[in-house]
Order: structure tokens, then C-alpha cells, then sequence
């Protein structure tokens, strides 16, 4: 490995992990179309419970769209969701076991699926959160600083957004280009010997 493949290397995990915080304060650069789509166009391409790509996006970035938002946010989360350039509503297809026939073509998994509540629940929680983390790598791959966020009103936000009840929300994530002076002190991790068993 050359130097310079070493410093590349240390410059994406510096971006995606090392380096990178989750940010309260955002410049006013907006986050363009182009973008939104090239990010979506990465985060699909993570692996999913057999190929089943519950997850949903919303992305938020219009004045008449935030103002639609901004009453189901927590009051301690307002300013940052109002500052930011776009904020993405991480949601889940509760039917997204009728798309099986384009996703896994080989097998007929929506007939496993169909009528198994308890095991649609299961992969919608798993898999729509996972493609959210994709989501945000493929952010702070971009050049982008993310923002996630739980503190909002859920049932009044799918009363908002998905009135007929086919998506469900999960979690927020702000977008945008991060104000490094709005950041708290980074809180420290738990050591591999706290987290891990290596058997």
C-alpha cells in the first residue's frame, strides 16, 4: 500500500468514523438536488434482509415542508431543525414485503412474508434502521455532517406525512454543512474489552 493509498484510507475513516460528529448547528449551504439523489442512490445499496429494502426517505428541505415538520419536533430540537438545510425523515414500508417479486426475483419470498405480522415488524425495525445508518455514512462520504435525532412527536409526524399509514416514521437526521462551533464535547466510547466478547 502506497503512502498515498494509506492517507486516503485515513482520510475516509477520519470522515466516516474518526473525525466525524454528529452536529446541533449547520452553515445555510443548502443541500442540492443532485446530492439528495447521489445519496440515495448509495444508502440502497446496503444489505437488507433478504434484499427486502424496507426503508424510506423523506427529504425535507422546503419552507412549506419544514413549517409541516416543525410542530412534531421536541421544543429542545426546533433550532436545529429549522437551521438545517435538510432534515430526512427515516421511515419504513409496512408493506414492503409486496415489492419481494422486483427485489428477490430468484424466490417467491413474499409469500414467506405474507400474513407473518410479527416477522414484517421484525425486519421493517431492523432493516429500515440499518439503511438509515447507510444513509449517513454515505452522508459523511459525501462531504456531508449528519444530525440524528429521535426527539420528535411520531404519531403526529405519520399523521402528517403518511396519513394513510403505509410508511411509518423511525428516526430524523439533519443534513447539511455543520457549524463546527455549535458542537458539544465529544462524549467518550466504551473499550472493546467493556462492548466485546471475542470467543
Amino acid at each position: 500500500m502506497t503512502d498515498t493509498a494509506d492517507f486516503t484510507e485515513k482520510a475516509m475513516l477520519d470522515r466516516l468514523f474518526l473525525q466525524a460528529r454528529s452536529h446541533n448547528a449547520w452553515s445555510d449551504r443548502p443541500v442540492d438536488d443532485e446530492t439528495v439523489r447521489l445519496l440515495y442512490e448509495l444508502t440502497r445499496w446496503g444489505p437488507t434482509t433478504a434484499n427486502s429494502n424496507p426503508g424510506r426517505f423523506v427529504f425535507v428541505r422546503s419552507a412549506a415542508a419544514k413549517a409541516r415538520l416543525l410542530p412534531h419536533i421536541n421544543p429542545g430540537n426546533v433550532a436545529k431543525v429549522a437551521a438545517a438545510p435538510c432534515t430526512v425523515v427515516i421511515a419504513g414500508d409496512t408493506r414492503f414485503h409486496e415489492l419481494f417479486p422486483k427485489l428477490f426475483p430468484a424466490r417467491d419470498m413474499r409469500a414467506s412474508f405474507e400474513g407473518q405480522q410479527e416477522l414484517i415488524e421484525d425486519t421493517l425495525a431492523r432493516s429500515s434502521t440499518l439503511q438509515g445508518a447507510y444513509m449517513m455514512m454515505a452522508a459523511r462520504a459525501l462531504g456531508l455532517d449528519c444530525g440524528p435525532m429521535s426527539g420528535f412527536d411520531k404519531a403526529g409526524l405519520d399523521a402528517e406525512f403518511f396519513p394513510d399509514g403505509r410508511w411509518r416514521s423511525n428516526f430524523l437526521c439533519n443534513l447539511g454543512y455543520g457549524d463546527a462551533q455549535g458542537l458539544f464535547v465529544r462524549n467518550p466510547r466504551l473499550h472493546f474489552d467493556e462492548a466485546c466478547l471475542d470467543l
